[in-house]
């Protein structure tokens, strides 16, 4: 949203009236403010594509806010008026759900602790109910509530989080929020690494510029918005932005095809002891999986997408995930995306009658990564809200997935897919015995 609007601000001067206040949540995010203040909210974009990168300068930060200690100060910003629209990206663990039912979960520790002082909210979902009673209260306008975070429906899974935790306060304040509130679907299509030392050394070197929070990214970037607003909005078609009447084919393609195929390839590829998706992708093997996942599974579980070449798409992915500049990490991956990137599809192709054979080695690889080493006996870092849970059923279970597949909280029902299950123990087992090179040479045909 920052590169959006700062070229919205490069083209018209009354884009100039609009702002973004940066806030964080967690304790990772007091560094972004203290990197940040000094540079007065000035960071360097970096976009590479192969050997090609330029950079530039964004300037449409106006404030970075600190809220891991106190929410006080960043709900103060938000009972202002001219606060319009706010914007969440803190991925499917931040809501505080139901994994299985992405319901507003009340017994998550988050939630519990906003309902016991809720004008001193710990949520993201907990700060958004409050702010907008403080609006109600005040007479004011409500603003909008913007998901940008990878998860199907994100705008309905963020309204139904705030409208159960507002009724679990105040009937009236649901009903005000439910009037006057608005929370538009979204989908966000860049692939953007965290920033490592060594990238901040290297623009120093490279562009004489002192930075100590740049944003390295690709240079493909997609963002398909639902125009549905409370308050206004700044006019982001101008540079680029897609706004439409149906966020959910372009999401839905989105999540299947990109993030279900990077959760795919990055468990599989640590598994073989990759640290980087471009190296996963060096490896013909990994890019012909990559193509047959999307080919035969998860590409037919899609409906048409406006003005969208899937077939393109899908190479364009390839050919992504295989940019060396990127550097992102298979950990990165393995540990951000939600393993319903690969349940969903999974339940979809199922429904349909499908094949899903692809789609249970991703998640066998899954598993099998929960045991904590690589197949070079390298040690994986599990980090996860049910990492003890799952590291426990994982040891329970070895080659047999049935102990983490009885967590219903993650797989839902695939349990009783007996389908499904046949090709995961069979999946599970290769990977055990024979190692994940061995089992993907399995899968495409060679052994």
């Amino acid at each position: 949203m920052a590169r959006y609007t700062h070229a919205l601000m490069e083209r018209r001067a009354d884009a100039l009236d609009w702002g973004i206040v940066g806030a964080g949540l967690l304790p990772a995010d007091r560094r972004v403010r203290d990197c940040l203040l000094p540079q007065d909210g000035l960071y360097t974009l970096v976009e590479r594509d192969g050997v090609e990168e330029t950079a530039g300068v964004i300037g449409s930060l106006a404030e970075v806010v600190y809220a891991g200690d106190t929410t006080e100060g960043l709900l103060a910003r938000m009972e202002d008026p001219a606060i319009r629209l706010v914007s969440l990206t803190v991925s499917e663990n931040g809501y505080g759900l139901n994994p299985a039912t992405r319901a507003l979960d009340p017994e998550h520790p988050m939630i519990r602790a906003d309902l016991a002082a809720p004008a001193r909210p710990r949520s993201a979902v907990g700060v958004i109910v409050e702010a907008y009673r403080r609006r109600m209260e005040a007479g004011g306008r409500a603003f909008t509530a913007m998901s940008c975070d990878n998860i199907q429906g994100n705008g309905g899974v963020l309204r139904a989080a705030v409208l159960s935790l507002a009724g679990m306060r105040d009937a009236r304040l649901a009903g005000w929020i439910e009037e006057h509130g608005a929370f538009p679907e979204t989908m966000v299509d860049r692939i953007t690494p965290a920033t490592r030392p060594d990238q901040v050394a290297q623009l120093e070197r490279d562009y004489g510029l002192r930075d100590r929070w740049p944003v390295f990214s690709e240079r493909f970037t997609q963002w398909v918005i639902e125009d549905r607003f409370a308050a206004g909005r700044p006019e982001w078609e101008e540079v680029g932005a897609q706004f439409v009447p149906d966020v959910a084919p372009y999401e839905i393609m989105k999540l299947r095809l990109l993030n279900g195929s990077h959760l795919a390839i990055a468990a599989l590829g640590r598994l073989m002891g990759h640290r980087f998706v471009h190296e996963v992708m060096a490896d013909d093997r990994m890019r012909a999986y990559m193509a047959a996942l999307m080919d035969r599974e998860t590409g037919p579980t899609l409906a048409p997408v406006p003005g969208v070449d899937l077939g393109a798409y899908k190479r364009d992915l390839v050919a992504r995930f295989a940019n060396p500049a990127i550097e992102d990490t298979v950990e990165r991956i393995n540990t951000d995306a939600p393993v319903n990137l690969l349940v969903m599809p999974i339940e979809a192709s199922l429904a349909a009658g499908g094949e899903v054979e692809l789609l249970a080695l991703a998640l066998a690889a899954w598993m099998r990564r929960l045991r904590g080493r690589d197949d070079r006996g390298e040690a994986i870092e599990i980090r996860h809200p049910l990492a003890a849970l799952l590291q426990e059923r994982a040891a329970e279970g070895g080659a047999d997935p049935g102990p983490l597949l009885s967590v219903e909280s993650l797989f839902g029902g695939l349990r009783h897919e007996a389908r499904f299950v046949e090709a995961l123990r069979r999946w599970m087992a290769s990977l055990h015995e024979a190692g994940a090179s061995a089992t993907l040479d399995r899968a495409l045909g060679g052994g």
